[in-house]
């Protein structure tokens, strides 16, 4: 008896001592707020799909948000959209930096480049994982509410450092689907004419130029190692058949029409589970 009695005084003591809960009004909300997510990501994962889920989920100190498999094409979320993965790195966008902070990351399983004597060979992507990419991406960009010039690859944030999702990437079926915009061909056509009988504008105007697109570009007004990684880069999205960057007529009508406004189309986005079909 005498036992019960100490418990339920010792009881009695540690609820007189607890701490009210705080309570809180939440009838009050501000219009003045956005979506923490303002980029979307994408990367390939360089390793198959049993390596890939293990690097992301336990000890490899990297992680991303979705990990879409290839064959049979699979969609798993490893971090909830309200927490930072960590899949960006170093990383730099329109002024931007720290970008896992502010970004969701989609990891795509692909085994990147091959080193052969004629050069990288990058693998090709399934179909049936980019018609899930995509309707991946739609999902998230209607619930975040991310801008299309902000669904980058990992190599837009970090060109030279990274290559990532690389030119087998098919960003074409992206803007198809309505979920960026795309140069206007005809556009492109009519300035690539010009420069082929025209000289092709400097370093300076291509890295003034590239670095009013986004990415992190010197100014140094040389074609050095570093700019051309960055237009390489570019040309991965626009021109992967030919990603050497070079200073060439084609690229330069590229990016002028990318900088101009007006020379980027934009369709109407498709619903998430409608493939990419319709044309401009």
């Amino acid at each position: 008896m005498k036992t019960k009695l100490l418990t339920l005084a010792a009881a009695a003591l540690l609820a007189a001592c607890a701490t009210p809960t705080l309570q809180i009004d939440r009838t009050h909300v501000s219009e003045n707020q956005d979506s923490r997510a303002q980029f979307l990501i994408l990367h390939y994962t360089v390793l198959d799909f049993d390596r890939s889920m293990k690097v992301l989920t336990t000890g490899g100190k990297v992680s991303a948000h979705y990990l879409v498999q290839e064959k049979p094409s699979k969609v798993y979320q490893l971090v909830d959209e309200n927490r930072r993965a960590w899949h960006g790195g170093v990383s730099y966008w329109g002024g931007a930096t720290n970008l896992n902070s502010a970004s969701i990351g989609i990891e795509i399983v692909n085994p990147g480049f091959t080193e052969t004597p004629m050069g990288r060979v990058y693998a090709p992507y399934p179909q049936e994982q980019i018609d899930d990419v995509i309707k991946l991406v739609q999902e998230i960009v209607a619930r975040q509410g991310i801008r299309s010039d902000r669904i980058l690859g990992h190599n837009d944030i970090a060109p030279g450092r990274k290559q990532d999702p690389g030119p087998a990437f098919p960003w074409k079926q992206l803007a198809d689907a309505g979920l960026i915009a795309w140069p206007d061909a005809a556009q492109v056509q009519i300035k690539q004419a010009i420069y082929q009988v025209a000289p092709v504008p400097d370093a300076v105007w291509f890295q003034k130029r590239l670095a009013q697109v986004g990415y992190q570009t010197p100014q140094t007004g040389q074609l050095d190692t570093a700019t051309r990684e960055v237009i390489s880069t570019f040309q991965m999205k626009y021109r992967p058949a030919d990603f050497s960057g070079n200073m060439d007529a084609e690229t330069a009508a590229l990016l002028e029409v990318v900088t101009t406004p007006g020379g980027m189309l934009m369709k109407k986005p498709l619903p998430a589970d409608s493939r990419p079909r319709s044309e401009y």
